[in-house]
């Protein structure tokens, strides 16, 4: 937009400005340097129907006319932002089993929108590897990538930093046009918004207002502040950026991943990446390559309380299978205090939680203090179950170490059968001591029998088998792993949202890549530590 345009030419004066004045040197000239944007949640087959839809038309037009080109990826088993991440930006198998899990060695939960979580893990497990953003700037992930400047991720909450106050004037400008901007484009939404209630008051609804919410804070304020943060990333020579528009999955997560909604934001997410495209073209002197990818997809699906009579995962687990008299006694969720002090702890130690992506994660149970709810966990007697979406964990907390399915019977005989019976489950995976074992519809089927179990027909069988290996070698995923997916009342989450993911059926675990011609990528690429060696040829190269 013009607008935008003026307002990052004076961003850029004010950067010249600076490198005269010898607060920072000029972009280095020869070197390739990387973009990487990533559209959370979008699978490969809807990518495909919205570019024969026209809801993608930059995306179909780079395939089309630039010489881009896309190669198919699974993304391995959990399908989830943070196991994608960790193996993408820093090339190491994750212990990442979901978004939410327990760690049974550090007996605490693993929630990664709670300040201070991401960072605990990504220092943890990456081993001082290099990322694949060192020196660079990332936008709206779980991990930093090793990037210099992050902006609203996971294990770092800060705005994008520079040195000297020149420096910080120069990334004012920026943020002052996108408030600007945003309050303008809100003040716009709200009009026609009440103008829709004068025109119809009964087609109010709560899903409508919800929806309002999103739309502004998430595919209006965030994307906007990222697209143009980005482009003065851009303009100034930066050599590695990672960017994740989060719109699409968001939308998915409320309303199911081909729903209307959901597809207009993708299409808003697409004129974001050609706004990113123009700024490439007016700087060929720094020769960025571009690449869009997607994390994982999403599953149509139902929520778990519909078909329970409205009680949650956790309680029916317990209720019909670990404590069927009612005598164990229930662990208290955390007071409200105490989660202040811990909040306040988070502070102090310079880590905040991930207030923009707790909204991303459904306001209503990412703050169940305020909405006097619990969040998807309960432990009892020993054991301790946590709801993560398509998938929840069960975990024999007195053990530190995974057990395995004849150390569970000795317990609760033929547990994973008969979990894998109930109303609303698909399938169950434990460990065994001849290696991991399925448990689908009351029957039990080893990795070698899958293609005659559930995944039968599937093409993709070897990329599933292989998912639920890594899976269960990870020490963090559940004694019992329990998904919803390709449940006999069809796809299940145990969260209420109508879009899920975590799980293996086509749509969450196969993605895929948009790459520039002339690179050369891996294809098919089968698990995401395939990215990294790619990208990290670009810090190499550098060096």
């Amino acid at each position: 937009m013009p607008l935008d345009d003026l307002v990052l030419g004076l961003q850029r004066a004010l950067d010249r400005l600076v490198r005269r004045l010898r607060l920072g040197p000029p972009p280095v000239p020869g070197r390739r340097r990387l973009l990487i944007v990533q559209i959370d949640g979008l699978s490969r087959a809807v990518l495909e129907e919205a570019l024969a839809q026209g809801q993608a038309p930059f995306l179909a037009r780079l395939l089309r006319q630039r010489g881009f080109r896309m190669a198919p990826m699974s993304v391995g088993l959990p399908t989830s932002t943070p196991a994608f991440q960790m193996a993408a930006m820093y090339g190491v198998r994750p212990d990442i089993p979901g978004f939410h899990y327990y760690d049974k060695r550090r007996k605490a939960d693993v929630y990664f929108p709670r300040g201070g979580d991401a960072a605990h893990v990504e220092a943890a497990q990456t081993a001082g590897r290099r990322g694949i953003v060192s020196g660079g700037g990332t936008y709206g992930c779980v991990f930093t990538g090793g990037a210099a400047s992050n902006l609203l991720t996971f294990a770092m909450i800060k705005r994008p930093t520079g040195a000297g106050l020149l420096r910080a004037v120069s990334k004012a400008v920026v943020l002052a046009w996108v408030v600007v901007k945003g309050t303008l484009a809100s003040l716009i939404e709200l009009g026609r918004a009440a103008l829709r209630v004068v025109a119809d008051p009964l087609s109010v609804s709560t899903g409508g207002w919800k929806w309002l919410a999103i739309k502004l804070g998430i595919s209006l304020w965030l994307r906007e502040l990222f697209t143009l943060a980005v482009a003065h990333d851009l303009y100034a020579g930066v050599p590695a950026v990672y960017v994740n528009y989060l719109d699409y999955d968001v939308a998915a997560h409320v309303w199911g991943p081909r729903h209307r909604h959901a597809l207009r934001a993708l299409r808003r997410v697409d004129a974001s990446i050609r706004r990113l495209w123009r700024v490439l073209r007016r700087v060929p002197e720094h020769r960025y390559d571009l690449y869009v990818l997607s994390d994982h997809g999403q599953a149509a699906c139902i929520p778990y309380p519909r078909l329970s009579g409205g009680k949650p995962i956790e309680r029916v687990l317990f209720d019909d299978f670990f404590d069927p008299t009612g005598t164990g006694e229930t662990v208290a969720p955390q007071h409200a205090a105490g989660r202040l002090a811990g909040g306040l702890l988070a502070y102090r130690a310079q880590r905040c939680p991930g207030f923009f992506q707790r909204f991303v994660n459904y306001l209503e149970h990412d703050f169940p203090w305020v909405l006097g709810g619990t969040r998807e966990v309960r432990e009892q007697a020993g054991i301790r179950v946590v709801s993560a979406g398509a998938n929840a964990f069960v975990y024999f907390v007195e053990s530190p170490e995974p057990l395995t399915l004849e150390q569970i019977e000795k317990r609760f005989p033929e547990l994973a059968t008969r979990i894998s019976s109930a109303r609303g489950i698909g399938t169950v995976l434990v460990r065994s001591a001849s290696g991991p074992l399925c448990f689908w519809r009351g029957r039990r089927y080893g990795l070698d029998e899958l293609h005659a179990g559930p995944f039968a027909g599937r093409p993709d069988i070897g990329r599933v088998v292989e998912g639920i290996r890594d899976l269960m070698a990870m020490p963090s995923a559940g004694d019992l792993v329990i998904y919803g997916i390709d449940a006999p009342q069809g796809n299940v989450s145990f969260i209420p949202e109508a879009g899920a993911h975590a799980g293996a059926s086509p749509d969450e675990l196969q993605t895929f890549l948009i790459y520039p011609a002339g690179v050369v990528v891996p294809s098919p690429i089968t698990h995401p530590i395939e990215l990294y060696p790619h990208f990290v040829r670009y810090q190499t190269e550098a060096a």
